[in-house]
């Protein structure tokens, strides 16, 4: 299942008025309207709601009794916490002593359908190699040799495994680093990159932003042009990418780029960005623009566009009849946009009956050899002397 599905955010979501940085991420409502009648209504149903304050940051999912899951408390402070379900009970577990400094809640990444590492994410910059860890569906121990460089210190999405001897992550802006099973070798990129999707063996691509060469022309400034590469095999060549630009006047410091790279499992591959500027300097401004591209075999096209809210949404996984969006949207092969739908919490979490609810998920995963989907995040409860984020796991749940 790797390396789909892809994470939802790049910054843990703790309280929703840091939501808004999830872009285009939104959240589930009261009043979310029931799926289609072919496809039948899709609800994310409780599968775990975990005893502390604030929320799972990540989720892994090797087996249904092999599951685990990183949260972050924030009741009189920030901890983090380590959570393992193994097909009876969920349970804390110590982070392993193998892992090394995380000032950050670490990250999970599967690398194999039976191995998961756990990489640290330090504030500062640690000298030498930052140990990593490793689950073998049995124990914890060191990653023998974990990437070199500020891999860890990086969001999610810049570390694809499409298996044990086939991983890439990016280190910096402009540095991939590529591990084969028994070293990792570092390539440099054309431009600065912000995410990467592996296809299948030399096949891999990245995107960001280019800041020279045509189109990044503005009297007195640069105007940033989305930037797409590819890996063959034996180096990165850059691809030719459509500019973006709003039309005259030009509001204040445009920039364009591209901050998503989706590979289906058809093997046709998506980007997905935006073109957009400083706010608040202009009376008369424009709207932010969305990129979205699709490429053809040799060259990138725009996408057809999606109906409704799903228009504005980027995948984070994807199943025999469709992709799953950002902000619990489900687009199906033929076009049709869902919205999935979500309960509330009970009572007995202090959630009251009047509060405001809203889920907010940081990963989804497909339980391997099923049709299941896990994913994991909180429920934000607003309400008035009482608010707070409530972590949970969550399983979907197919209406017929």
């Amino acid at each position: 299942m790797y390396p789909l599905p892809r994470r939802l955010a790049a910054i843990p979501a703790l309280l929703c008025v840091v939501a808004l940085l999830l872009t285009a991420a939104g959240c589930g409502t009261d009043s979310d309207p029931t799926g289609s009648r072919s496809t039948g209504s899709l609800t994310w149903e409780f599968e775990h709601i975990a005893d502390f304050r604030g929320t799972l940051t990540d989720v892994a999912v090797l087996a249904e009794d092999d599951i685990w899951a990183v949260g972050t408390e924030t009741d009189g402070g920030s901890n983090t916490h380590l959570l393992h379900y193994d097909g009876r009970q969920w349970k804390r577990e110590p982070l392993p002593e193998a892992l090394g400094t995380t000032d950050y809640p670490p990250l999970l990444e599967e690398v194999g359908e039976e191995t998961l590492w756990l990489r640290p994410r330090p504030y500062k910059e640690v000298t030498g190699v930052n140990p990593w860890a490793r689950w073998d569906g049995t124990r914890w121990s060191a990653v023998p040799n974990p990437p070199p460089g500020k891999v860890g210190d990086f969001r999610a999405a810049d570390f694809e495994a499409a298996g044990p001897d086939d991983i890439w992550a990016l280190d910096g802006e402009q540095t991939a680093q590529h591990w084969d099973g028994t070293h990792w070798t570092a390539t440099r990129l054309p431009y600065g990159a912000s995410d990467l999707a592996v296809v299948g063996p030399d096949d891999v691509w990245a995107v960001g932003s280019r800041s020279t060469g045509p189109g990044t022309e503005l009297s007195g400034e640069r105007y940033s042009q989305p930037a797409s590469m590819h890996w063959d095999g034996t180096s990165w060549k850059s691809v030719e990418t459509p500019q973006a630009r709003f039309e005259e006047p030009i509001p204040p410091e445009p920039s364009a780029g591209l901050d998503q790279v989706f590979a289906l499992d058809s093997g046709e591959v998506r980007a997905y960005g935006n073109n957009t500027f400083n706010h608040g300097e202009v009376e008369d401004e424009p709207a932010d623009e969305h990129i979205r591209l699709r490429w053809d075999g040799s060259k990138w096209d725009e996408q057809k566009p999606a109906p409704g809210e799903c228009a504005q949404r980027t995948p984070v996984g994807q199943d025999d009849e469709g992709l799953f969006l950002n902000g619990n949207w489900y687009l199906t092969d033929d076009g049709r946009c869902v919205k999935i739908k979500r309960h509330r919490l009970p009572l007995s979490t202090g959630a009251r009956k009047g509060s405001n609810q809203q889920l907010w998920l940081e990963e989804i995963h497909r339980v391997p050899g099923t049709d299941e989907w896990l994913g994991a995040g909180h429920v934000q409860v607003n309400q008035s002397g009482d608010p707070f984020g409530a972590p949970v796991v969550v399983r979907l749940k197919r209406g017929g």
